[in-house]
């Protein structure tokens, strides 16, 4: 049932004005949503908890497009996605727009994950102290250098490969980051899913061959670079042209 979030200005004692707040359920995802919509929601989160943080009560579309780089038309499209937010003309409740966005999104429990390969990459993963604040906990980790291995590295032991599975299973990982040389990226994608991952975050610069089931997250940082050197060299071109 949809949710009466009082706001605004209140009279003898009771609040005049309402948004209306639509739980969310799994029949709001039966239709597909894109990669780009879950990414732009992950935006609208972020800047959500940041007025929570600063005990703001109400954001408009317009004030959450301008701060994460959309448009108050396309925040008001991808809300709609998965029901009804908020109150014509008079924006969305932002404790309550934030929890229904956690909850979409999956964040309102604990995520465990492994990294497998612990390079300059994989340990630079490790240390990186934002994943335990936004509900990951890195668990495990994995490498076949004999060096590394019974090592810390930000609190977590290396251990080598002959254990992944065994590990996945006793503590429950969920999500594998996959950080090892690009000879070794499938076949380590491919025990991580055996063992039970259910996502994969590969950093290694190759396209890795997943069954349907499982979600795959490229993050190729050589790509990410080609194409601003596209868009630098774009905008150079223009400029010449308008000389």
């Amino acid at each position: 049932m949809p949710q009466r979030v009082p706001v605004g200005r209140v009279e003898n004692d009771r609040p005049v004005t309402y948004l209306l707040v639509l739980p969310f359920t799994s029949e709001t995802m039966a239709r597909k949503i894109s990669d780009s919509t879950v990414r732009r929601l992950s935006r609208y989160l972020r800047r959500l908890r940041t007025l929570d943080r600063q005990e703001l009560k109400v954001v408009s579309s317009r004030e959450l497009a301008e701060s994460t780089g959309t448009t108050a038309a396309q925040v008001r499209k991808d809300l709609s996605h998965f029901g009804s937010f908020g109150k014509r003309g008079q924006g969305y409740a932002v404790t309550d727009l934030r929890v229904q966005l956690e909850e979409i999104l999956g964040l309102t429990r604990r995520w465990r994950v492994a990294v497998l390969g612990v390079g300059k990459i994989g340990s630079a993963l490790l240390g990186y102290g934002f994943f335990t604040q936004r509900g990951f906990d890195v668990v495990a980790a994995f490498d076949s250098d004999r060096s590394k291995i019974g090592h810390e590295v930000a609190g977590v032991t290396v251990q080598p490969l002959k254990e992944l599975e065994e590990t996945f299973v006793d503590r429950e990982i969920s999500i594998a980051i996959v950080a090892t040389p690009v000879e070794a990226a499938q076949k380590a994608a491919d025990r991580a899913v055996r063992a039970g991952a259910q996502a994969i975050l590969n950093f290694a610069p190759i396209k890795l061959r997943m069954p349907p089931e499982v979600a795959v997250r490229e993050m190729d940082v050589t790509l990410e670079l080609e194409g601003l050197c596209y868009l630098v060299t774009e905008a150079g071109a223009a400029t010449d042209v308008s000389e």
